[in-house]
């Protein structure tokens, strides 16, 4: 059987549903969306605290786990990645954050002209539809709501006094002017639920008839004539299929997938495709290199009164709240991980903040988002925002269903072991403000014993998580290294492109899912004003 398209997208996470959207706009283009996971509908996904759900869940999950790192003691650490409709965006968090000029200025000043932070603004903003409305930064009436946090927890708010005491800014808004200080986060939560890029790009437009969505999908590999992407051969229920693309193949599978395809497609590293038994199509050594990722930490205590996010998570409150969650859409089923955010600097000496701290009235057993304590608590955790570690994602055979070796060599370089040191001592510094203490109760994570610098990173490696936020696989530039030029075109080959987190060319000082969404914007004019191939 044969699926045809003049462009067809792999991947319905993130980029894929913005692109499906604005390319399916003109209906004289004929669109097809490929996704290997299925519908987005369950109530897991869609009541915001079913992230503790999903996030371990393979119906939605790829479920990836890191190749043993030398920085984390020799752990392999699990590695979500979405595996539905709205991909990582219908598992994620749900944390608006954009990032600093700065990012994006870094990149155009890298060679990317037409990515500074003056040039991407104006696609955060179309993509966006702001709770408060629109202003010099942000939109309204875009496909992506986002809203600010329904209920203010008693612990939030003294945490917020706490800050200011230490002489932390409130910010009321860091996706404006400046990102400094501590706030509630903004989320892509609307009415009570999930909110993401397939609820609001996608879903909407299903409709057309120009647009055909295709779940269940899984690409086995890019289909070439010559150095021109033509298509691709997938499975979908056992059943072998083609989907030929009669402008372009854009990949939009991710910064784990997207490096993949391409390598079982012959176009990486010479020398590592031979090794695993690919021929090779097309050398480009950097596809799969640079990966970057946040990796986070978190300091836990004890509540002094039965208040917290725990209490109301079991037992008769629990049907309580989703009772109200149903009729109203509010609750504890409504609320993000995470409640307020802080963005500071490491050092006095560096000009903008380095660290995103996020804090919830809740404590988790591990310590990590999963399944809550049965007694009160309350969670700060931390990352280095702009880390210096760079690892790999690297195919282990020409079998695209064997999952590639993930490597992000976390803590690996020593500004990173010093940023998460000084990211420790804020969270203790923030728990010992005077405003907490009505509420603080004994550090049990990671415990009054531990108290040096190298105590904290020794704690640092043997308890920190990924917060899912990898970029830069597939990285944008005009240098030699590159693999996509600024228009996102893969470099020597013809109708292909990826479109997604994998081609920033640093790190963002944010969660990813809204720079993905904005480059996903700005791809798509790139590719519907056509620009030629060099």
């Amino acid at each position: 059987m044969n699926l045809d398209a003049d462009y067809v997208i792999v991947g319905a996470g993130t980029a894929g549903c913005v692109l499906a959207n604005r390319l399916s706009a003109d209906p004289s283009i004929r669109v097809l969306l490929l996704e290997a996971g299925g519908s987005d509908r369950h109530p897991y996904v869609q009541a915001p605290v079913g992230f503790l759900k999903t996030f371990q869940d393979p119906r939605f999950n790829w479920c990836f786990s890191t190749a043993p790192g030398d920085g984390v003691d020799g752990r392999s650490i699990f590695f979500p990645r979405g595996r539905l409709l709205g991909g990582s965006s219908s598992i994620n968090g749900h944390l608006y954050v954009r990032g600093q000029a700065r990012d994006f200025d870094t990149w155009a000043q890298l060679g990317n002209r037409g990515w500074s932070h003056e040039d991407v603004l104006p696609y955060f903003r179309r993509a966006e539809d702001r709770s408060g409305g629109a202003d010099a930064y942000h939109g309204a009436g875009g496909p992506q709501h986002v809203s600010d946090i329904h209920e203010r927890h008693p612990i939030c708010e003294a945490f917020l006094d706490g800050a200011e005491s230490l002489g932390v800014p409130r910010n009321p808004d860091y996706n404006g002017a400046r990102q400094e200080g501590v706030a509630y986060y903004q989320r892509t939560i609307r009415n009570g639920k999930r909110h993401s890029a397939a609820s609001g790009f996608l879903h909407p437009i299903r409709h057309r008839p120009n647009l055909e969505v295709v779940t269940g999908a899984a690409v086995d590999q890019i289909l070439f004539d010559g150095k021109r992407a033509v298509g691709l051969r997938l499975r979908q229920h056992g059943a072998a299929l083609t989907a030929t693309a009669r402008r372009e193949v854009i990949l939009a599978a991710g910064a784990v997938g997207s490096p993949h395809l391409l390598q079982v497609s012959g176009i990486g590293d010479p020398d590592h495709l031979r090794g695993i038994g690919v021929e090779v199509r097309h050398a480009l050594p950097s596809v799969g290199r640079g990966l970057q990722d946040h990796y986070a930490v978190r300091v836990v205590h004890r509540v002094t009164r039965p208040i917290t996010l725990n209490e109301r998570a079991r037992g008769p409150r629990l049907l309580w709240e989703i009772g109200k969650w149903l009729a109203t859409g509010t609750g504890l089923l409504a609320f993000s991980p995470a409640h307020v955010g802080a963005f500071l600097r490491s050092t006095d000496d560096l000009d903008d903040p380095d660290l995103q701290f996020v804090f919830t009235p809740a404590s988790y057993s591990d310590g990590v988002v999963g399944q809550l304590q049965r007694v009160p608590g309350m969670t700060l955790g931390v990352w280095q925002m702009r880390p210096h570690s760079t690892g790999h994602v690297r195919a282990l055979s020409a079998d695209v269903t064997d999952a590639p070796e993930i490597q992000p060599n976390y803590l690996t370089d020593p500004a990173d072991q010093h940023a998460i040191v000084q990211g420790l001592k804020w969270c203790r510094r923030l728990f010992a403000s005077d405003a907490l203490a009505a509420f603080r109760g004994p550090e049990t994570l990671p415990g009054a014993d531990i108290r040096t610098d190298d105590e904290l990173l020794a704690f640092a490696r043997a308890k920190g998580a990924t917060v899912y936020h990898a970029v830069s696989t597939c990285r944008m530039g005009t240098d030699p290294d590159a693999v996509v030029d600024p228009d996102l075109r893969v470099r020597g080959l013809v109708g292909l492109r990826v479109v997604d987190a994998s081609v920033m060319p640093t790190m963002v000082s944010a969660n990813t899912n809204a720079a993905t969404m904005m480059i996903a914007e700005k791809a798509s004019d790139l590719i519907l004003n056509n620009t030629p191939q060099p």
